[in-house]
C-alpha cells in the first residue's frame, strides 16, 4: 500500500508523491522528531521538543537529556508502528546528530535512520 510522502510534493507525472510503508515510517519519526509541541493545532502535544534542544548550551547531558527526550516520544506517538531499540544523540559543534534504531512492527525489519539538524 502506497502512502503520502513526506514532505508534501508533486512528482514527476504531475501527481501527489507517494513512497512505500517502510519509508512512510522513516516521514513519521522524522515528524515526531522535528515538530515542537504546541505546533500542530488539533494535536498540541504531538511532537518532540527536539529542535528547541538545538538552542540549549551543547554538552554531552543535553544528548543524554535529548535521547530520552526522543525515545519518550517516539514510543508515545509511534508504538503501535514501531519497537525502538535505540536512540543515539550526538552533540557535535553547533548541531545535533540523532540515529534511532527500530523493528517496524508489521514486518520485523530493523530499521535504522539518521538526522542532523544544527543551528
Amino acid at each position: 500500500m502506497m502512502q503520502i510522502d513526506y514532505p508534501f510534493r508533486i512528482d514527476g507525472r504531475g501527481r501527489t508523491a507517494c513512497t512505500d510503508h517502510d519509508a512512510h515510517i522513516r516521514d513519521l519519526v522524522e515528524q515526531v522528531l522535528f515538530t515542537a509541541p504546541g505546533e500542530r493545532v488539533n494535536r498540541p502535544d504531538f511532537g518532540s521538543g527536539l529542535m528547541q534542544l538545538v538552542f540549549a548550551p551543547n554538552s554531552d547531558e543535553l544528548a543524554t537529556a535529548t535521547q530520552f527526550l526522543v525515545q519518550g516520544a517516539l514510543q508515545q506517538w509511534l508504538g503501535d508502528l514501531i519497537q525502538v531499540e535505540a536512540v543515539e544523540v550526538l552533540s557535535e559543534d553547533s548541531a545535533l546528530n540523532v540515529t534511532v534504531q527500530y523493528i517496524v512492527r508489521r514486518n520485523q525489519q530493523r530499521q535504522v535512520a539518521q538526522f542532523t539538524r544544527g543551528v
